[in-house]
């Protein structure tokens, strides 16, 4: 192989894998896994002394040529991927780290999955944001005025989102817009005399902005010692809060309302036992429409979103609120590998992540951040139970990994064990 050929080789391989850097965290994937996933796939393709370093907003990657070092350095992802693109990405990450195709192939295969429109067009999307915002709505306060209200607006932010689709550049203010309309819109239907809860209104149409994963994602990291992407994480997902809260406030002054009101929380609703088991089923279905699940996933993700919420619900009547994240997600986090390794389901990430939306921790942020307009007392350890949320919801995420893997090497080794035994008592009949 020529010199010219080796190089235009390491040029295209190295395209490749900064491209598919760039399309993992995309997907939500922690640096850490990226970095591996990366060194494995230069690996695969003969380049034995890679260096992989990863940011949520730069991909560093570097290849030694011979006697010369190739570096590259990519921008992040400007913008997510819906869950049968996450699917892709996993499956096509599977087959580099195998070299089953060429690096070219796989470049086009990643463009291929950023063209792909979801399953059930525009349509589809807005459709499955209603029906999630009205879960939210039935998980959160099960009534009729509600209800309608999280499908109206649901719909209304759908359709702003499938607008902005292909706007990057209006990605960040988009919260605020969303906010500053979803709230508007809210307050003048309460001063119109509309039997609308205002709290419980203005937050299930706006759980897609609400950056819960993020900042757990965030603590993670922190966890596994990467600092730089758990802080920087953690910073964005508090701003995104921060542009949600001034969205909200900023509707409200628009129609004649004072921060204070976005408090108002005058009317008690009450839940009957069976009814947010049915807005978990309702989100699921909304979720799948509205992030373009892959065909025959919906019943692995309603099955880890029932069994999160089960230990959600159960957590939070034996320990307290504060505690039920850490044990729904450990009970999301090894149902989400078992359902992929083992019973050969979608990838792990795609029955995972709407369990961190439903949990909906950036909610209590939201409400924490709207307190601190009002009252900096309250606010201030609202945020601090924030924090313990997210820590608890890592720390569940990160022994629900641990679980998972201590299972397996367990049983694995336990089935080793049997399968010996059951040869040698074939082996001594024979005999």
């Amino acid at each position: 192989m020529s010199a010219q050929s080796s190089a235009a080789d390491t040029s295209v391989l190295l395209e490749f894998l900064y491209r598919l850097g760039q399309a993992y965290l995309a997907c939500g994937e922690q640096t850490a896994k990226v970095e591996l996933v990366l060194r494995r796939v230069a690996s695969a393709y003969g380049a034995r002394r890679s260096r992989v370093v990863i940011f949520p907003t730069a991909v560093f990657i570097s290849i030694h040529e011979g006697e010369n070092e190739r570096v590259t350095l990519a921008e992040g992802p400007t913008e997510g991927m819906r869950l049968d693109q996450i699917a892709a990405v996993y499956e096509l990450g599977a087959a580099a780290q195998a070299a089953s195709m060429t690096p070219a192939q796989g470049l086009e295969r990643l463009g291929e999955i950023r063209r792909k429109p979801a399953q059930l067009g525009k349509l589809g999307v807005v459709a499955g944001h209603a029906i999630l915002s009205a879960g939210v709505s039935i998980v959160l306060a099960p009534s009729l005025n509600n209800l309608i209200a999280a499908l109206v607006l649901g719909i209304i932010v759908g359709g702003l989102k499938v607008l902005n689709r292909n706007g990057p550049l209006f990605a960040a203010p988009m919260p605020v817009v969303a906010a500053l309309i979803v709230s508007a819109l809210v307050f003048f239907s309460v001063k119109q005399g509309l039997p609308v809860h205002p709290l419980h209104a203005l937050v299930p149409p706006l759980v897609t902005f609400l950056p819960g994963a993020m900042l757990t994602l965030g603590m993670v990291e922190l966890a596994y010692g990467d600092m730089v992407s758990g802080s920087s994480r953690l910073t964005t997902g508090f701003v995104q809060l921060v542009l949600l809260a001034f969205g909200l406030v900023a509707g409200a002054v628009l129609v004649g309302y004072r921060p204070e009101n976005l408090l108002d929380t005058s009317e008690q609703l009450a839940l009957v036992d069976w009814v947010p088991w049915t807005g978990v089923l309702v989100f699921g279905i909304g979720a799948s429409l509205h992030f373009s699940a892959p065909r025959k996933s919906l019943g692995w993700m309603l099955l880890v979103l029932l069994l999160t919420f089960a230990a959600q619900k159960i957590a939070a009547a034996s320990f307290g609120s504060g505690f039920s994240g850490f044990f729904g997600m450990l009970v999301a986090t090894p149902l989400s590998y078992l359902i992929h390794l083992r019973f050969k389901g979608p990838p792990a990430m795609v029955t995972f992540l709407p369990s961190f939306w439903l949990l909906v921790p950036g909610a209590l942020g939201l409400i924490s951040i709207k307190q601190m307009l009002n009252d900096r007392d309250a606010g201030v350890d609202g945020l601090i139970s924030v924090v313990f949320v997210f820590t608890s919801i890592a720390l569940g995420t990160l022994m629900g990994a641990s679980l998972y893997k201590w299972l397996t090497e367990t049983f694995g080794y336990w089935q080793l064990q049997i399968g010996r035994v059951g040869t040698l008592f074939r082996q001594k009949r024979k005999g």
